[in-house]
């Protein structure tokens, strides 16, 4: 009697489920990397209600970052300016710039103006401000140079991993705190001795300000 299927047919099942396998591997690697901050929110730029620049205010006006978010060095979040704050300067700067109207009209109502929020962690991350200022982590390693855009953009990826590179080695991104908000210092115009000298002060800085080289769940989700 002859069968009724190939012999071939026999081997169907294994290549489904190898083939099912692969399938899910990939799957599985594509959501890994590119399901990441890394790649959906790197170069996130949305339209603010203003056009703010921070090119003009923080780089050729040499505004302090701390003069606008006062609060980053005292508290866990980096304040947003009230519109008043805007209006110590704006009151005679451009005071009739239609571009301002939306900033006069808050601070005339006290009224808050819809920024859009451009850095985000999620909401079991726990992240303090003033930890990391204080203890010489400047703006620029995450927020990059905000003083050289325009209309400010996300620059780097805020991901987990991008946090433990720094919290492993943290004397290679620590500096003075009287440079924390200078986003453009650097130990040296030399590369190779700014190098040098980062890692000499770093480790100096980490040991006498008892910065914590902090790895565990829960430094980081509370």
């Amino acid at each position: 009697m002859s069968a009724i299927f190939p012999k071939w047919t026999n081997w169907l099942p294994l290549a489904v489920l190898v083939g099912a396998g692969l399938a899910g591997a990939g799957v599985a690697v594509g959501v890994t990397i590119y399901l990441t901050p890394k790649y959906y929110r790197v170069g996130y730029q949305p339209t603010q209600p203003v056009p703010f620049s921070h090119k003009i205010h923080a780089g050729q006006l040499g505004l302090d970052c701390r003069y606008c978010h006062s609060e980053v060095d005292k508290s866990w979040v980096a304040n947003i300016p009230s519109a008043s704050t805007c209006m110590n300067c704006h009151n005679q700067v451009l005071k009739e710039d239609p571009r301002l109207a939306l900033v006069r009209a808050s601070a005339t109502n006290n009224t808050p103006i819809p920024w859009v929020q451009i850095h985000i962690t999620p909401d079991y991350v726990y992240f303090n401000h003033s930890v990391h200022v204080t203890r010489g982590i400047s703006c620029v390693e995450c927020h990059g140079r905000v003083d050289q855009m325009d209309q400010v953009h996300q620059e780097k990826s805020l991901s987990m991993s991008f946090c433990l590179d720094c919290h492993r080695d943290p004397a290679a991104h620590i500096r003075p705190t009287d440079k924390v908000t200078d986003l453009g210092w650097k130990w040296d115009s030399d590369p190779i001795k700014a190098e040098q000298m980062q890692q000499t002060y770093g480790a100096k800085f980490v040991h006498d300000w008892k910065v914590e080289s902090l790895q565990s769940c829960s430094a980081c989700h509370r």
